[in-house]
């Protein structure tokens, strides 16, 4: 389809007078700007760590391994997370299950913290939602090792996080993706509203 003449809008360059191409009147505004800040008492950065930011509720920190009802382990250690990982630092070791109700479990499950790009890939990969990434973002190690959380470090954040109020289990999809939403569970019986439907416009060849 042909576009239009009325549909461009053609930008000139504007032209410098003499004192504009002479830098001086920009470097005058900068300046003022710079002795403005000097005397400006309000605070413009945040006193961290004395007072701690106010993080969105899907803030993608640090990881947690979620638990059932039961208390065990939620992940059955199907590999989609670390398969979906662009990072590659997720790492698991299968071993068969002790419970009924499941053939494996993992018998290792280690994060390298410091390879993690907190990209959120893995906790939309896993179909069990045993995988989750919470809003603490504060940590820190004095060697390499302190910094590959295992499976016993992944389950002890998630007894920390979940009762807070950013940190609930979210096993809900929505705009955002699909661990985006924060709600109550539902109460027995009841079925979750259905979750919405983006669609591409009928032009849209983005995929």
């Amino acid at each position: 389809m042909a576009i239009q003449d009325k549909e461009i809008c053609w930008v000139s360059e504007p032209e410098l007078s003499f004192w504009e191409s002479t830098f001086l009147p920009a470097i005058a505004q900068g300046l003022k700007t710079t002795v403005g800040h000097i005397f400006d008492n309000k605070t413009v950065t945040q006193e961290f760590p004395e007072v701690k930011p106010n993080l969105p509720a899907n803030f993608k920190g640090v990881h947690r391994l979620n638990r059932d009802d039961e208390g065990r382990v939620k992940c059955v250690a199907c590999f989609m997370c670390a398969t979906a990982c662009p990072a590659h630092c997720i790492y698991i070791d299968a071993a068969e299950a002790p419970w009924e109700d499941r053939d494996k479990y993992p018998e290792r499950f280690v994060i390298d913290e410091l390879k993690c790009i907190y990209c959120g890939m893995c906790e939309e990969a896993c179909p069990c939602d045993a995988i989750e990434l919470t809003s603490e973002f504060d940590i820190s190690g004095q060697t390499r090792e302190e910094m590959l959380y295992d499976k016993d470090k992944l389950l002890s954040i998630f007894d920390q996080t979940v009762k807070l109020p950013k940190d609930p289990v979210r096993t809900h999809g929505g705009v955002l993706g699909p661990a985006s939403e924060i709600v109550q569970p539902m109460p027995p019986g009841k079925v979750p509203p259905p979750l919405p439907i983006i669609s591409r416009p009928a032009n849209d060849s983005s995929h």
